[in-house]
C-alpha cells in the first residue's frame, strides 16, 4: 500500500484562507462574491509524492458509475504516485453516514456532499469542509464554471448566506427543468414548438379543446409540483427574488403580487383541465412513463429523465426550455448541479485532493461524462451526446447556464422548506387552499428561518 503524504504548508494556508475570508459582497472579485486570497498551491500531482486519497461518492448508478470508474482509472494511470481509495454508497446511504464520517478521525479526503443547507451548509458551518478558492484561481475554475453554476456551491464562511461567498464544491454534472414534447401530438394538433410563454399557454388550450391531455404531472410525492411551480414562477418573478427565496437569504417575500400571479396561474390550469386527471394521486414514475406511452402533449420535468425517455420514445420526443416571456429573451428556470465534490478539513493533502477534483472536471472529463449518457455541467455545448434528445438537453443546459438563467430549487430555502412547499402546493392544486393561503404558509417557513440572523 502506498503511503499517504502530508503537506502541512497547504493545510495551514487553507486554514489561513478560512480565517481571512470576508463577508459576501465585501470585496470579492467575481460574480459570486468569492474571496480571492492570494495563496500558493501545488498543482502538479506528479511532484506530490506518494499519496492515498479516500473518496466517498454516490455515483452508483449506470452512467454515473461508468464515468467515475473511468475517471479514476485514467487519473491513477497518469499519476501512479497517487492512489484513489473509493467508497461508494447510494445517495440516501451517503446522506445518512456523511455527517458522522466527517467527524471521524478517519474522515475521507474528498466527499460528494449535497449542496443544500441541511447538508453542505451544515458542514461549512461546522468547518468540516474547506473553501476551494485558491485552487479555483490556480486551475481557472472561475473561468470555466459560470457564475450561475458556482452560486449553487457557494456559501459564506459562517454558512448564513447561500449562493455567494466562497466555493465549497465542484460538480461534474448538471440538471435543468424543462419541457418534454410529444412531437407527433404537436404535429397532429397543427402546432409548432412555442417560442414565447403566450404561445405555450395557447398550445395548452388548443390541446384541451381537441381532446388531448395538455400537461402530465404525477404529484403523489409532492415535490414534482415544486418543479412545475418553479417554471411558472420564472415567468413572473424577478430572478434575484427567486434566488433569495430559493437560497433562503433574507430580502425577499413569498407574498408578492408576482408570486401570487404564478400560483394563480397554476390553479387556473387545474380549473381549465390542462393537467391529467388524478395527478395528485399519481406517482412521479408512473406519470412520466404514461407520457412515454402517449399520454399528454407536454411533460415538465428534469433532464435526469433524458436517457429513460429517449429509450422509450426515440425520435418521437424533443426537449425544450420553458419559453421566455418574449421570443428570443432569457429563459429562467429551475436547475442546478449534480452532487459536488468537496475537500474535507481533515484532508491530509488538500493539493492532491484538488488535483483529483480538477482532473475529473476537465474538458476531457466532460467528454467522458457525455459519452456515458450524463449531462456535463460545463463545456456542455461542445459535447457530442449519444442521441438527438441528449443533444437538445446539452444545448438547453448550456444556454441556461451561460445566460445566467439557472434558478435554485425552491425547497433548498430552509431545513424544513422541502416538506412545507410540497404539502402546500399539493393542497393548493387540490383547491384545499387559495394561492394567497399557500404563499402565506411558505412565507411563514421562510421568515422564521431568515429572521434567525
Amino acid at each position: 500500500m502506498k503511503q499517504q503524504a502530508t503537506i502541512a504548508t497547504a493545510s495551514a494556508a487553507v486554514t489561513a484562507l478560512v480565517l481571512s475570508a470576508c463577508a459576501p459582497g465585501s470585496g470579492g472579485d467575481d460574480e459570486t462574491g468569492a474571496v480571492a486570497t492570494p495563496q500558493a498551491v501545488q498543482t502538479d500531482p506528479a511532484k506530490m509524492g506518494a499519496v492515498t486519497l479516500t473518496v466517498w461518492d454516490q455515483e452508483v448508478r449506470g452512467g454515473g458509475n461508468a464515468q467515475f470508474t473511468q475517471q479514476i482509472a485514467a487519473f491513477e494511470k497518469k499519476y501512479p504516485n497517487i492512489t484513489i481509495k473509493r467508497v461508494s454508497r447510494s445517495f440516501d446511504d451517503l446522506t445518512k453516514t456523511l455527517r458522522l464520517g466527517l467527524s471521524s478521525k478517519d474522515a475521507p479526503d474528498i466527499v460528494q456532499a449535497n449542496n443544500t443547507r441541511s447538508q453542505m451548509g451544515q458542514f461549512v458551518k461546522a468547518k468540516q469542509l474547506i473553501p476551494l478558492d485558491p485552487w479555483m484561481k490556480a486551475y481557472g475554475w472561475d473561468k470555466r464554471y459560470p457564475a450561475s453554476v458556482r452560486s449553487v456551491v457557494s456559501y459564506s464562511p459562517d454558512a448564513k448566506t447561500f449562493g455567494s461567498g466562497n466555493l465549497y464544491g465542484l460538480p461534474q454534472v448538471g440538471e435543468v427543468v424543462g419541457i418534454y414534447v410529444n412531437k407527433s401530438k404537436l404535429t397532429s394538433l397543427g402546432l409548432q414548438p412555442p417560442k414565447d410563454w403566450a404561445a405555450f399557454e395557447s398550445s395548452l388550450a388548443t390541446a384541451k379543446a381537441k381532446g388531448q391531455t395538455p400537461l402530465v404531472l404525477g404529484n403523489l410525492d409532492k415535490w414534482p409540483a415544486v418543479h412545475l411551480f418553479g417554471v411558472v414562477q420564472g415567468q413572473y418573478v424577478k430572478p434575484d427574488q427567486i434566488r433569495a427565496l430559493g437560497f433562503g437569504n433574507a430580502g425577499a417575500s413569498w407574498t408578492t403580487p408576482e408570486n401570487t400571479k404564478a400560483a394563480s396561474t397554476l390553479v387556473s390550469w387545474v380549473d381549465k383541465g390542462y393537467l391529467n386527471k388524478g395527478f395528485n394521486g399519481q406517482g412521479y414514475d408512473p406519470a412520466w412513463q404514461s407520457f412515454t406511452k402517449g399520454q399528454g402533449l407536454y411533460l415538465i420535468a428534469g433532464t435526469w429523465l433524458q436517457a429513460d425517455i429517449s429509450k422509450a420514445m426515440g425520435s418521437g420526443v424533443e426537449f425544450m426550455l420553458p419559453p421566455p416571456a418574449q421570443a428570443g429573451g432569457t429563459t429562467y428556470t429551475t436547475g442546478a448541479s449534480g452532487q459536488p465534490f468537496a475537500i474535507t478539513s481533515k484532508a491530509k493533502n488538500p493539493d492532491a485532493a484538488a488535483a483529483f477534483i480538477n482532473f475529473i472536471t476537465t474538458p476531457e472529463a466532460m467528454r467522458t461524462i457525455a459519452a456515458t449518457e450524463n449531462l456535463p455541467v460545463v463545456d456542455t455545448a461542445d459535447q457530442k451526446a449519444p442521441n438527438p434528445l441528449g443533444q437538445q438537453v446539452f444545448s438547453a443546459f448550456d444556454k441556461t447556464t451561460t445566460t445566467n438563467g439557472l434558478l435554485p430549487y425552491l425547497d433548498w430555502a430552509t431545513p424544513t422548506m422541502s416538506d412545507t412547499i410540497g404539502a402546500a402546493l399539493q393542497d393548493m392544486l387540490a383547491q384545499k387552499a387559495t394561492p394567497e393561503q399557500t404563499l402565506s404558509r411558505l412565507q411563514k417557513d421562510y421568515a422564521a428561518f431568515t429572521s434567525q440572523g
